[in-house]
């Protein structure tokens, strides 16, 4: 069961659905979770100086996602609630990709797969050369990681034994038009990441007290990257989403499916 903050994040989605009536709604209902715990308690920010010098850094590198993300930067302030009600239209900020410079909060511009952890190593590492006390998250999605950028990045992260860099795996088994296991099953996945250097936990990416209680333990292992695999559902929360890539990305959505997805968030 989801609870009420869960349920407010997805609303915030569907808030911004109902402007723009396109989206990627499964892929962002996956990651609610695990943003919201990396948001609340995991994340060094300030909202009002995102560029703040002592911050952690989190990339979102499966982009197309970003409607988890947006709805996260608003509840944490980064940018009125209003300009949610503007995704997607020719003027917003919010488009349908996370874009750095444009975005308050959004550290690197995404979307075009298997960058974001590119970025996020090369982060990772010029902050352990300044000797900085800074943490960069990156979120990978499972279809994302049959890029072969993301297995160099890896083995440089673990070349270079980055332990302030974590990699959470949205591992929803769904990528844009089937299963994970029928387009380049990624099995076994944990002990790829090991294999490259990394210590791997795998989680439930639903339960928030497990995930808090996991990245409060974070790095697993002071001498290497982390890559958390959480188990998570493609569109959770919306029925006719859950485990349907016909859900991966979805245009002209009526107000009918609208109240029908607020409805099942009451």
């Amino acid at each position: 069961m989801l609870d009420e903050r869960s349920k407010h994040l997805r609303r915030l989605v569907i808030q911004m659905i109902r402007v723009g009536r396109r989206g990627h709604i499964g892929p962002a209902m996956s990651l609610i979770e695990l943003l919201r715990v990396l948001y609340d308690s995991f994340l060094r920010s300030d909202p009002s100086n995102p560029r703040w010098e002592q911050r952690d850094v989190f990339i979102l590198s499966k982009g197309h996602g970003c409607l988890a993300q947006f709805a996260l930067l608003a509840d944490k302030g980064y940018f009125p609630h209003e300009v949610l009600d503007t995704f997607c239209s020719p003027t917003s900020i919010l488009g349908g990709h996370p874009e750095f410079g444009k975005v308050p909060g959004v550290e690197a511009s995404t979307g075009a797969l298997g960058h974001g952890i590119c970025i996020g190593v090369g982060m990772a590492l010029a902050i352990k050369i300044k000797k900085q006390d800074r943490r960069v998250a990156v979120v990978l999605g499972d279809g994302e990681i049959n890029e072969g950028s993301v297995w160099e990045s890896a083995m440089s992260a673990s070349k270079h034994n980055l332990s302030n860099l974590t990699v959470f795996i949205d591992y929803n088994k769904l990528q844009s038009y089937g299963a994970t296991s029928e387009v380049l099953d990624l099995e076994p996945l944990a002990d790829k990441w090991r294999s490259f250097g990394f210590s791997v936990a795998e989680i439930d990416g639903h339960d928030v007290d497990a995930l808090q209680k996991l990245t409060a333990q974070l790095p697993l292992d002071s001498n290497k990257p982390t890559a958390v695999i959480c188990h998570t559902v493609k569109g959770k929360g919306i029925a006719e989403a859950e485990h349907n890539p016909k859900w991966h990305h979805k245009s002209n959505i009526s107000e009918q499916e609208i109240e029908n997805m607020l409805g099942q968030l009451a």
